[in-house]
């Protein structure tokens, strides 16, 4: 009785640690910002993206504001940026967020911010 105890033992751990991994389960070598040493830093990261990306986006708003007003104006889109200036539309273009620029897309009349 002993030995059939044992290998229902044995039998049961070996199917119990053969069966299938939890696919929610990570191993921790891939868990990015789980380590609380690097909280500053990740905090530092997530903050310089959020604002980043606020730039970029109330930029290309105003931008895209102004196109419209030109279009509206003009009855065309403008055939590039410099002209919102020119025609008095805007007062100066805002400056890109660093290492960004603004592309524009005169047949659409849009502006989208993209990494130089």
């Amino acid at each position: 009785m002993n030995k059939s105890v044992i290998a229902l033992l044995t039998g049961s751990a070996l199917l119990v640690g053969c069966g299938q991994s939890d696919p929610a389960a990570k191993p921790a070598e891939s868990q990015v910002g789980q380590n609380p040493v690097d909280a500053p830093t990740d905090y530092l990261k997530t903050v310089a993206k959020a604002k980043k990306t606020a730039e970029s986006s109330v930029d290309t708003t105003s931008l895209n504001s102004a196109i419209s007003m030109f279009q509206v104006e003009q009855g065309r889109n403008p055939k590039d940026l410099n002209e919102l200036v020119t025609s008095g539309t805007m007062k100066a273009l805002p400056a890109p967020p660093y290492n960004m620029k603004f592309e524009y897309d005169a047949a659409k009349g849009t502006v989208k911010v993209v990494p130089k």
